[in-house]
This record gives C-alpha cells, sequence and structure tokens, in this order.
C-alpha cells in the first residue's frame, strides 16, 4: 500500500515526483478518481476545492473521475475506485469522510482497493488512516467542533493503520493560529504521537513505514 499524505495537496515538484515514483508510470498514463466528500461539509466558500481540481486536473491524467461516497450503490463505488490508478481524496471535514466510509460499509472495499494503488490524501483525505481518529483525539486535538456540526459525539477510525495522527497546514496563512505555540500545546495533551505538517510537506507511506517528502517544514512529537 501506497499513500502520499500532504496538507494542500500536489503544490509542489518535490511531491508530484513522490507520486509519479510511487505510480511508476506518466500521468498521462494513469487514470485518477478524485473523492470529494470531505468538503461538502464545510460550510462557505469552496474556491480552494476549485483551485485543487485545476491544479490536479492540469497534471494531464489519461482519466479524471470525480467521486462522491454518499448516495450511491457501494459496488458502484467500489468499481469507480478500482478503476483507478491513483485515489486522491480531498480536504473539508475529516469526520465527515471517516463517518461516510464507515456509515456506507466502504472500508473493507476502500481498503482492498488501496492495496494496488496510490492513494493521495489533502488535508481530511490525510487524517483518515491514524487509528487516533476518535473523540478523544478530537479534544486533544481541539477540533470537535467539527465533530459536533454533524451531529455527532462519537467517530470511529475506518481503517486505524497506524499508532501516529496527522495534523496539517503548521505555519500556514491560512490557519494563523497554528504556530510552534499551537502545535506544543497539543504535543503536551497527546498520549499518541502526532505528525504536524505544512502545506509544502507530505508523509509518504510505503509497506508501512513512514517518511517524510517536504520542501516545507513539519515536527514529529513521538
Amino acid at each position: 500500500m501506497n499513500l502520499l499524505l500532504t496538507a494542500s495537496g500536489l503544490r509542489n515538484e518535490t511531491l508530484r515526483d513522490a507520486l509519479r515514483d510511487m505510480l511508476g508510470k506518466p500521468f498521462s498514463s494513469a487514470n485518477i478518481v478524485y473523492v470529494p466528500t470531505a468538503s461538502v461539509a464545510e460550510p462557505g466558500d469552496h474556491g480552494w476545492l476549485l483551485a485543487d481540481l485545476n491544479r490536479l486536473h492540469g497534471l494531464g491524467w489519461r482519466e479524471f473521475d470525480v467521486l462522491e461516497l454518499n448516495g450511491l450503490p457501494r459496488q458502484m463505488v467500489l468499481d469507480r475506485l478500482r478503476n483507478a490508478d491513483v485515489v486522491y481524496a480531498g480536504g473539508g471535514n475529516h469526520y465527515h469522510l471517516a463517518r461516510s466510509i464507515t456509515g456506507n460499509g466502504l472500508a473493507e472495499g476502500f481498503l482492498e482497493a488501496l492495496e494496488n494503488r496510490v492513494y493521495v490524501g489533502l488535508s481530511a483525505g490525510s487524517m483518515i488512516f491514524s487509528r487516533h481518529l476518535t473523540a478523544h483525539s478530537a479534544d486533544v486535538i481541539g477540533d470537535t467542533k467539527d465533530l459536533h456540526v454533524l451531529g455527532a459525539t462519537s467517530v470511529d477510525p475506518p481503517f486505524g493503520l497506524f499508532d501516529w495522527y496527522l495534523k496539517p497546514h503548521l505555519y500556514s496563512p491560512d490557519f494563523p493560529e497554528r504556530d510552534d505555540a499551537w502545535a506544543d500545546r497539543i504535543a503536551a495533551r497527546a498520549d499518541f504521537p502526532i505528525y504536524f505538517i505544512d502545506d509544502d510537506t507530505a508523509v509518504r507511506v510505503r509497506d508501512g513505514k513512514p517518511d517524510v517528502v517536504s520542501e516545507g517544514r513539519w515536527r514529529f512529537h513521538p
């Protein structure tokens, strides 16, 4: 299983090169499916979503599919995932994305599809693999409002692959509160490891082993 877990997508050549290497063939010979599910739970202007779609589409894929996880037959969703060489899950509310996977009975089939494909996550799409994606971690991280806005007080991790948690947008101008002091406060409360990554960084996972690909800055708190 190959995962490229970014904060803000394929914003620089280092991240794009990492995906090319994981894919093993040109983008023009590959199919990609874009999953926007996390974004629909976010209110307000969605220019950021359009910018990411346009940037990604501009890489020149053989086929560019868009797949919403809710409202379609389960088998149709899984077939569309399997038709892709790259599964790309965009940003928004990671709890909504996780609950969409578990609530639609997609977790097992989703993981099976990823065994032979490359997964790229953007922000929320990168946060769904930790076994610490729970109401407890929401309290530790300080984003329980993102869970409560869904009318929920709990969440089950859809995959639970890793002990560590990923928190994106460190030092981001779009999230000015996410500075070193913010990361320090979270790390002091956390009883699990955390990667904090900026918008030019990704955690790459190959054969279950993580490493960091970056043109920016990041922190790891074990």
